[in-house]
């Protein structure tokens, strides 16, 4: 499982959502927006937080602790 964090670099949901990916143990890369603008048009990404897991747009803005660990406990 692939798992990016597309964010600006002033996103403060970031840490918590990094934290919580940790928690859960789901390895994952931080997308920075600022610098890959390709990758942002590519998903249509417009605010910051994103996740995307192999390459599909899972959460828009920051979902709910519950919801990510629902998410990632199911496709463990």
């Amino acid at each position: 499982m692939n798992v990016d964090i597309a964010v600006t670099k002033t996103c403060h949901h970031c840490p918590l959502i990094e934290a919580e990916l940790k928690k859960l143990g789901v390895p994952y890369s931080i997308r920075y927006m600022e610098d890959d603008v390709e990758f942002q048009n590519k998903h249509n990404i417009k605010g910051s937080p994103n996740i995307l897991v192999d390459g599909e747009l899972v959460f828009r803005g920051m979902p709910a602790i519950s919801d990510l660990r629902a998410y990632f406990k199911k496709k463990a």
